[in-house]
């Protein structure tokens, strides 16, 4: 969707000087600066990094920075609704494209977070397509360059024809209030959007929240790390006057890893049934599991366990927590797929890679207990 060519690009608008009104590589802004360079960025507060960032188009972009946030001045670009965005101007803290915010501890693995808190306010102008966006990155690795492999979104305003990556997973809450759930990638990294019915013009929020949402969905581990939160507007065409009035973000460490939620056996042997359905080709698979709960009491948690025949990896998941120890398999249930009623179902699936010939699996556990094929 964004981003993936920034690093290249930002090396050639050096070179050739294009457009620079006023801007500040690091260091303080005590008086408001003008930026009209193509990934010019400056420092607020001894502790915020904003930048232009006008990675999808040549027509010019300026952004006005004060104490406090910044505001776009110009934005001349236009691109296709169904297209991406000319740019994302934003504010952010941590690191991107290894430019870092003053004495960031990001990033930080997951597991260590103990709270992750975040404030923004948002200016709004009519008769342009944008969206306000703030951004969650995360990486397997501790990575201060180049592009993350998971993006979170928060749409907080949506105008225009536009809409995020992928499709509609989903709803639900989580800052008291309720949230559409958006799932896809952009080719080269994962996107989980967040997108509220209506504009909002502010927001306090455990930015931890969303990240926990979105480990629960199967798409992070504990054992990643978040790289940076930013907050800022995705203009399509138009946009001069839009505003970030002010942001703050604070991430503490000393957390611990999340206690998987506790589970209730299936009551007696195979009180569960799974359906196994599974898709090969030369060197890879994906797999649709579902868990029927064949017993009379419902389950609250879950946790399936099965071994892969010899050369099958698994790679990717969806709806569940899954990890694998040589052939022995372990898939957790997600916050929203944890209780099953009796005769009810639970689903997940997950993307392998494969060598050799391929076979399924032929006995699954549930929560101890010996579960039926169906």
């Amino acid at each position: 969707m964004k981003r993936q060519l920034r690093a290249l690009a930002a090396a050639a608008a050096l070179l050739l000087g294009s457009s620079l009104v006023a801007v500040a590589f690091g260091g303080s802004a005590s008086a408001d600066t003008l930026i009209c360079e193509q990934y010019g960025s400056t420092v607020i507060q001894s502790r915020y990094v904003v930048q232009n960032n006008r990675w999808g188009t040549t027509a010019q972009q300026c952004i006005n920075v004060t104490g406090s946030g910044f505001e776009i001045t110009t934005q001349n670009g236009s691109s296709p609704t169904n297209g991406a965005p000319t740019a994302y101007p934003s504010v952010f803290l941590g690191c991107h494209y290894t430019n870092c915010s003053p004495g960031t501890n990001l990033p930080i693995q997951v597991s260590q977070i103990s709270s992750a808190t975040s404030s923004i306010s948002y200016r709004y102008v009519s008769g342009a397509t944008y969206n306000a966006s703030y951004d969650i990155w995360l990486d397997p690795s501790p990575k201060r360059d180049g592009v993350n492999q998971m993006e979170i979104m928060i749409w907080l305003n949506r105008q225009g024809s536009i809409q995020p990556i992928g499709s509609v997973v989903g709803t639900t809450t989580l800052a008291g209030r309720t949230w559409e759930v958006w799932r896809g990638s952009n080719g080269s990294n994962n996107v989980i959007s967040y997108v509220a019915p209506s504009a909002i013009s502010s927001l306090n929020f455990s930015v931890l929240d969303f990240i926990n949402d979105t480990r629960n969905r199967g798409a992070i581990t504990n054992s990643w790390y978040l790289t940076s939160i930013q907050a800022g507007f995705e203009p399509w065409q138009g946009g001069a006057g839009l505003a970030v009035t002010s942001f703050s973000a604070s991430v503490n460490g000393g957390g611990n890893p999340t206690t998987p939620p506790p589970t209730t056996p299936p009551p007696g042997n195979a009180a569960c049934a799974v359906k196994y359905t599974a898709n090969s080709w030369n060197n890879g698979f994906t797999a649709d599991v579902q868990i029927t709960n064949t017993g009379s009491s419902p389950i609250n948690g879950w946790t399936l366990t099965y071994s892969l025949p010899s050369g099958q990896q698994v790679t990717n998941a969806w709806n569940a927590t899954v990890s694998q120890s040589g052939s022995a398999v372990t898939a957790r249930n997600t916050g929203h797929n944890g209780s099953v009623a009796p005769g009810g179902t639970a689903s997940f699936g997950y993307q392998g890679t494969l060598s050799g010939s391929y076979s399924s699996p032929t006995s699954f556990s549930l929560n101890g207990a010996t579960c039926s094929r169906n």
